[in-house]
């Protein structure tokens, strides 16, 4: 990371307003006026609203936005590769490899799990949270909170077809509920090679200019089985933009570390990025080596390995921007002058001026659990294990009165609890076993082969031969379903539906290794929630309530991976001293393809150059403040029109967990026009093009799906 970058990125941290195009505002407290000021257009409620409810929540990671009346959503080709690796899977093809268009609607392929989520109603509930826990001991916060949480969930959460939230913003400076209509039945209809979605591969990741056509299309369709009939779909924009245009991004910033404190930032950059780092550098090694054993092998672990490859660069630019001492200095500096104006005040210092004390200590608290917890309650890496935990913990949750639960089992949960259970995903033994050996022999290094849990659940027994046991004895991926996606039948289903005395009677030795670590990981989990979270959560309100008391309202609060609006405009940047253009070209695309990968252009591309309008905006970069999680969001003009498909950020966009400087930070971004020439040039998609621009078509359907 540049020193110039990471002190223009501390100048602005803790400032009283936010400056340039800064922040990921929520919808119901978007900086309207400011925008007016800057580029002469002020969104109106009419306009948010609709724009709100046209972006949709892919729900284990990503965002989206309806693009056509019938139900059509745009995101990104590796936010929608677990569901085309998952149908390859299934069908015994390599959609990634070989890209996937389903010419009719009939072909429009189920993503084994998938679900969307859509923003319907936002309510502010910062009273009734803030009441529950109000003069209650730091060690019975976290469990107080979580059953009025519950309480709120579930009011909320009146059928199946909706999923509730209680939301923590500003780091408990105000909870707001959101009321999410959860899609299901999710298809998919159109996702390009993967040699064209990630040209460039790791080399180019996080790196601008990009030729990237990282975009896939799936259907939300209803309980008819007829593709949905959306109300609030984005029009499509194909135009030239030009530089200085305004652009709005909406969508789901996973999450941010803006608001920590001196001692939390401490912590990241002495302890979780560097162990971090270790951890998915061993991962990708695992992988990588697993990859060569063939082409079926590196087929079905391309997205993990992808994954683990993203991940990596990321953590690395943030511990780079923390490790940065003339960063740091400015970092300790904005603290003090915070602490400085609270301790002015005596009725702020006597309410708040402990708070960073408090923090600290509970840092070092922290630290002395995360090894034991990181252990046991996260989990080995295997998605058998994941299942048979899930399992093993419902039956003991669900009887559990609701404001007592885990809060992943309570009833406005449970839902999506049982689809991503009952999902119909392929589960591939070789690849189930190098990674449980390969957890089991790191909780066995981090625990120490003397350790209580070690010795009691190994016994003479390596990680290898325990593994092998339990995935080559499990039955729990089996499971059948209809021509829909719906489970009807397997082992699965049979435990989920036999409830805690069938579950408790399951010989299922993946379920008896859960079973083996499941008392111990909870235990962990209650003294981490009890002794850490809960006190944490206790002093962050408090926290928020200072930073409000000194800086005002005007703020936006740290990304959640809930819906967000930031925006900036089409703006290209200096990089040490050269200028780097907002645009690329269809022509340059095929000027950095050199036929070997990362940088081979597909088959289809090439035959198909002629036919290209080389001169067609292919990616660019705008000003707008973005966070992991912004995959696949929609770049919109002040006409609610897509102009773009968020996909990445530069590399100096990475210290933005802590910060944002805008005249470096760039969001990354594919052209709509380029999805349309490519779309209709290359992969004769003309059903796809007609539908995104209007166009009537007799391949789709007039059904309601409602």
């Amino acid at each position: 990371m540049k020193k110039q970058l990471l002190l223009s990125i501390a100048a602005v941290l803790f400032a009283t307003t936010a400056f340039a195009d800064e922040g990921m505002w929520t919808f119901n407290n978007f900086p309207s006026a400011k925008v007016k000021a800057k580029y002469g257009f002020e969104p109106t409620k009419d306009w948010l609203d609709h724009l709100r409810l046209a972006s949709v929540r892919i729900a284990g990671g990503c965002s989206a936005s309806v693009v056509s009346a019938d139900g059509l959503v745009m995101t990104n080709h590796h936010c929608a590769r677990q569901c085309i690796e998952n149908l390859s899977g299934l069908t015994k093809k390599d959609f990634n490899r070989d890209g996937f268009f389903a010419k009719k609607q009939a072909d429009e392929a189920r993503c084994p799990g998938m679900e969307l989520n859509q923003l319907a109603e936002i309510t502010d509930v910062t009273q009734r949270v803030q009441a529950a826990t109000q003069g209650i001991a730091a060690d019975q916060f976290s469990e107080t909170q979580r059953a009025a949480i519950a309480g709120i969930e579930k009011e909320c959460a009146t059928s199946d077809e909706f999923r509730c939230e209680v939301v923590s913003l500003y780091r408990g400076g105000r909870y707001d509920l959101y009321k999410y209509r959860r899609l299901q039945d999710i298809r998919l209809v159109f996702a390009p090679e993967d040699q064209i979605a990630f040209f460039g591969g790791d080399p180019d990741n996080f790196m601008f200019p990009r030729y990237d056509l990282d975009v896939s299309f799936v259907r939300i369709y209803g309980r008819d089985g007829a593709p949905m009939k959306m109300d609030h779909h984005l029009a499509w924009s194909d135009g030239v933009m030009r530089e200085g245009e305004a652009t709005f991004v909406s969508g789901n910033p996973g999450s941010t570390s803006r608001g920590f404190t001196v001692d939390q930032l401490d912590d990241d950059r002495d302890t979780k990025l560097p162990a971090n780092l270790v951890r998915l550098a061993e991962w990708r090694g695992l992988l990588s080596q697993y990859q060569e054993r063939g082409a079926e092998q590196k087929r079905h672990s391309n997205d993990l390995l992808f994954g683990i490859e993203n991940s990596l660069k990321r953590v690395k630019g943030e511990q780079a921007a923390l490790a940065d001492k003339a960063f740091y200095a400015q970092l300790v500096k904005n603290e003090q002058d915070f602490r400085a104006q609270v301790a002015a005040r005596p009725e702020l210092d006597k309410a708040y001026g402990a708070v960073w004390a408090t923090i600290g200590e509970l840092v070092k608290k922290e630290q002395a659990y995360r090894k034991e917890y990181n252990a046991l309650e996260r989990g080995p890496l295997s998605e058998l294990f994941k299942i048979a935990r899930g399992l093993v913990r419902y039956a003991d949750e669900s009887d559990k009165p609701n404001g007592e639960r885990l809060k992943e089992f309570t009833d406005a949960r449970l839902p999506q609890f049982k689809q991503e259970l009952l999902a119909n995903r392929p589960i591939y033994d070789e690849l189930e076993i190098t990674t449980l050996a390969w957890s089991l022999a790191k909780m066995r290094e981090h625990l120490g082969p003397d350790h209580p849990i070690i010795k009691r659940v190994f016994g003479v027994k390596s990680p290898m031969q325990i593994a092998t046991a339990a995935v080559k004895g499990s039955r729990l991926e089996h499971i059948t379903t209809d021509k829909a996606g719906n489970a009807t039948g397997g082992v699965r289903k049979q435990l989920f539906d036999g409830g805690k005395a069938k579950i408790a009677a399951s010989k299922d030795p993946m379920i008896e290794l859960a079973r083996a670590f499941d008392a111990d990981a909870r235990a962990i989990r209650k003294k981490f929630e009890t002794e850490v979270d809960g006190p944490m959560k206790q002093q962050q309100e408090l926290l928020a309530r200072a930073r409000f008391a000194v800086y005002g309202d005007s703020l936006y609060p740290d990304a959640t991976f809930t819906l967000r609006l930031s925006y900036g405009a089409v703006q290209g940047y200096d990089d040490n001293g050269a200028r780097v253009g907002p645009f690329t070209t269809i022509a340059g695309a095929f000027a950095r393809h050199t036929g070997t990968d990362p940088f081979a252009l597909p088959k289809s591309w090439l035959t198909a150059k002629a036919r290209l309008a080389p001169d067609v905006q292919f990616n660019f970069v705008t000003s707008n403040d973005i966070i992991g999680g912004n995959s696949g969001s929609p770049v919109v003009n002040q006409r609610g029109e897509v102009v773009g498909l968020v996909f990445d950020g530069n590399i100096e966009s990475l210290g933005g967990e802590y910060g944002f400087d805008a005249s470096v930070n760039r969001t990354v971004a594919v052209r709509s026009a380029a999805l349309l020439e490519a779309m209709g040039k290359v992969y004769g998609a003309k059903r796809l093009v007609d539908e995104l621009k209007g166009r009537p078509s007799t391949t789709r359907t007039a059904a309601s799906g409602r």
